[in-house]
């Protein structure tokens, strides 16, 4: 099919262009405190988030620029080299362990997280098989079968990985789009019961899981254990009602609530900049999701619409699991606010599939 090729959709860029803006200035301002105490720098932070920024720009424009229906070709290889980079951190002195979480892959002096490159991966994947097979997917066993196995092997690798959030929001993206290319709806609230079930057991066989889901029913009941993450992340919220207490004058960034500048750094953002400085930001995620599943909705090629849908949804589920964790909606899992929270890798594949979904607007009618 021959498709003219016109200007990015300017929407979709101009919210990431605001997201990403706002996420260094909250960067810059929520790790100064913890930079100045271990680097002795209060920029720190800010100055490698902005060279990651600048990178992740770069590789959006080269990717806007690119023809996503090259992508079709060379997604079954991208797929298993990324989750051969996955099984990797299992092998001794190859994984390096944060937090209890071995998420990261040594790579001299600098560290990547494969799950990240797995999230592209698995999105490519889909969009490709099932613009072909689409009519197959009424098939639960022959059809729909083979994406619950490769959905269920990821889903694993990451929960014993200790990274139930990434796992969600890439089997809540995995489901969306075999729900969208046709997949039956009973078949899919079978899969929706099961992955409910999934999880609670993966909660129920971790003490740390069972303590963040004690903590998040009831933080009050041990405000210096499990619910204390929670607490204070409300206590940030709480603290800068309407209008925010101002730019750099947030209290609990001076370590009381652990990870302000990374998972919670949507709480500090409430601080400082109020009820309507999140609401902004919660709108121009609205306004990315919505002009993302446009573009998804016209695209007139099924891969093309699986492809923005997918990179859509893998953007909205992360934004609306950390915002609903920050804000006490849903138990802690460990998972970053997309363009706003600190860290190299999320950002820079994070504005790769921007790109790729801003050259699927080229050829969408608007």
């Amino acid at each position: 099919m021959r498709l003219k090729r016109k200007s990015p959709d300017v929407t979709i860029l101009l919210a990431v262009v605001l997201l990403l803006m706002i996420g260094l200035l909250m960067v810059m301002s929520a790790s100064s405190v913890r930079a100045s105490y271990e680097y002795e720098d209060p920029f720190f932070f800010f100055k490698r988030q902005m060279m990651f920024a600048v990178m992740g720009l770069a590789v959006l424009v080269v990717l806007m620029r690119f023809d996503y229906r090259r992508l079709s070709p060379i997604a079954n290889g991208f797929l298993i080299v990324s989750l051969i980079l996955l099984l990797a951190l299992f092998i001794p002195g190859v994984g390096k362990k944060v937090l209890g979480s071995t998420r990261w892959l040594n790579l001299g002096p600098a560290s990547f997280q494969p799950s990240e490159l797995v999230k592209l991966a698995v999105i490519f994947f889909l969009a490709k098989a099932l613009s072909r097979d689409q009519h197959q997917l009424l098939d639960l066993f022959k059809g729909l079968g083979p994406y619950l196995a490769l959905m269920g092997f990821i889903g694993l690798v990451l929960v014993v990985q200790k990274d139930l959030g990434t796992a969600l929001a890439i089997c809540g993206t995995m489901f969306l789009m075999l729900f969208v290319a046709g997949a039956r709806t009973k078949h899919m609230g079978w899969l929706f019961g099961a992955g409910v079930g999934l999880v609670a057991l993966a909660a129920y066989i971790e003490p740390y899981r069972m303590r963040r889901i004690t903590g998040f029913l009831d933080p009050e009941a041990d405000p210096q254990g499990a619910g204390y993450q929670l607490l204070q992340s409300l206590y940030a919220l709480g603290g800068g009602g309407l209008f925010g207490s101002g730019l750099g004058q947030s209290k609990q960034k001076f370590f009381y609530l652990p990870e302000h500048h990374t998972d919670f750094i949507f709480a500090i953002l409430g601080e400082e900049f109020g009820t309507l400085g999140a609401a902004v930001v919660i709108a121009l995620f609205f306004l990315l999701i919505w002009r993302g599943i446009r573009v998804g909705v016209t695209c007139p090629d099924a891969f093309g619409s699986l492809l923005a849908v997918g990179l859509t949804a893998q953007v909205g589920l992360q934004a609306v699991i950390n915002m609903g964790v920050v804000t006490g909606l849903l138990p802690v899992t460990g998972i970053t606010l997309p363009f706003l929270s600190y860290g190299g890798s999320s950002l820079v594949f994070t504005l790769a599939g921007i790109g790729l979904l801003l050259s699927v607007s080229r050829y969408s009618p608007r």
